[in-house]
């Protein structure tokens, strides 16, 4: 499928910047005249892969966060958050609803699951020690 249109960013991972991540990409997206609906999944969706870096894959400490997207001419769009922190040890378990490896910090362990349910395919590749790619993808109905 043709890309009609794509973007790159990265910034420091602060919290302060996940807003910014949040408006970007549905900046990005906007010209898909998307619903509200549909604007705020994708931004939740961000927003909760943007915390997983600065939170878990940074633990704070810092480093950069740096995002991509694509738009398709059939609608979909992929954004791909992606960070060089500490990586997840094993993926299918932090998938899982609940878990959390930052229990003292009254993490709920539930931002895949809030990912998934907001968009269409998430994916996730981790290495340890090299850091983590997030992909969601959502598809924009077009509203002619």
């Amino acid at each position: 499928m043709k890309t009609v249109n794509e973007m790159k960013l990265s910034f420091p991972s602060k919290s302060c910047n996940e807003a910014f991540a949040r408006s970007a990409v549905a900046a990005f997206i906007m010209n898909l005249d998307p619903t509200l609906s549909e604007l705020s999944d994708l931004k939740t969706a961000v927003s909760e892969a943007v915390t997983n870096c600065i939170v878990h894959g940074y633990r704070r400490m810092g480093g950069m966060i740096y995002i991509s997207g694509k738009i398709f001419e059939d609608g979909r769009v992929t954004v791909k958050i992606r960070d060089k922190g500490c990586g997840i040890e094993n993926v299918e378990q932090a998938m899982q609803p609940l878990f959390t490896t930052a229990p003292d910090e009254e993490r709920a362990g539930l931002g895949f699951a809030v990912m998934q349910s907001f968009c269409d395919r998430v994916r996730v590749k981790s290495q340890q020690q090299k850091g983590t790619t997030v992909t969601l993808e959502k598809r924009i109905d077009r509203h002619d």
